[in-house]
């Protein structure tokens, strides 16, 4: 297997994290990256596949796929075990809605935030501009916090059982306290769910590769995994 990543996509690195849990063995193609350009040129071999240009895209023998989701749920069925899905549709439907939740609710105000691994720009009326949207947004991911650590109470998972829930919204969330969002503090299920997670060889593995992309590529971010 072939995988396209980047070394600051969020997407990416979730697909490279249920590779990691399921043991399987992949090519990582890196595309290139810097904050004032992203991923402009975009790859030629990304292009050819994703009609949106975007990593990650996955090869396999003789299919070609993109969308994280997509790629995840064709690798729990072409490699069921261990599963990264409950077993009952009802489970897995479940467990698909917190990926949706992590994926699309959550970053949906995250991207507002994104802008504060970028160099400051000249114009700093646009940068102040940028930073009002992310004032805005954090308490919306405080309360995306708030929801999460309602849903923990009492458990060590999402869904029960360690699953693509985990994954999805993990990401979500390393990625808004990356970016100087709100704490964990004060939200004791969450909190440990959190550390339970970074403690696992998977995620620790790609966290390391984030932050060292984050050493050379992004600019500081003031607030950053705030305690």
């Amino acid at each position: 297997m072939k995988l396209y990543s980047g070394p600051v996509s969020l997407f990416s690195r979730k697909v490279e994290i249920a590779l990691h849990e399921k043991g399987l063995a992949f090519e990582q193609v890196l595309v290139p990256f810097t904050q004032t350009k992203g991923y402009s040129p975009r790859n030629p071999d990304v292009l050819a596949i994703n009609p949106k240009g975007q990593v990650p895209v996955l090869i396999d023998g003789g299919l070609s796929l993109y969308d994280s989701t997509v790629i995840v749920e064709y690798l729990e069925d072409a490699h069921p075990d261990p599963a990264l899905y409950p077993k009952s549709s009802m489970e897995r439907a479940r467990c698909r809605l917190f990926d949706v939740f992590g994926d699309e609710v959550m970053l949906a105000s995250l991207r507002f935030l994104m802008h504060r691994t970028e160099p400051k720009p000249d114009d700093l009326e646009r940068w102040h501009a940028k930073e009002a949207k992310a004032k805005e947004a954090e308490p919306v991911l405080a309360g995306h916090f708030d929801e999460l650590d309602r849903a923990l109470q009492g458990k060590d998972y999402l869904c029960g059982a360690f699953s693509a829930a985990d994954i999805s919204v993990f990401m979500a969330v390393f990625w808004t306290r990356r970016l100087g969002g709100p704490s964990l503090k004060g939200r004791e299920a969450l909190a440990s769910w959190y550390a339970r997670l970074s403690a696992r060889p998977a995620f620790a593995k790609v966290v390391a590769e984030i932050l060292a992309a984050d050493a050379e590529l992004s600019a500081p971010v003031e607030g950053a995994f705030r305690e």
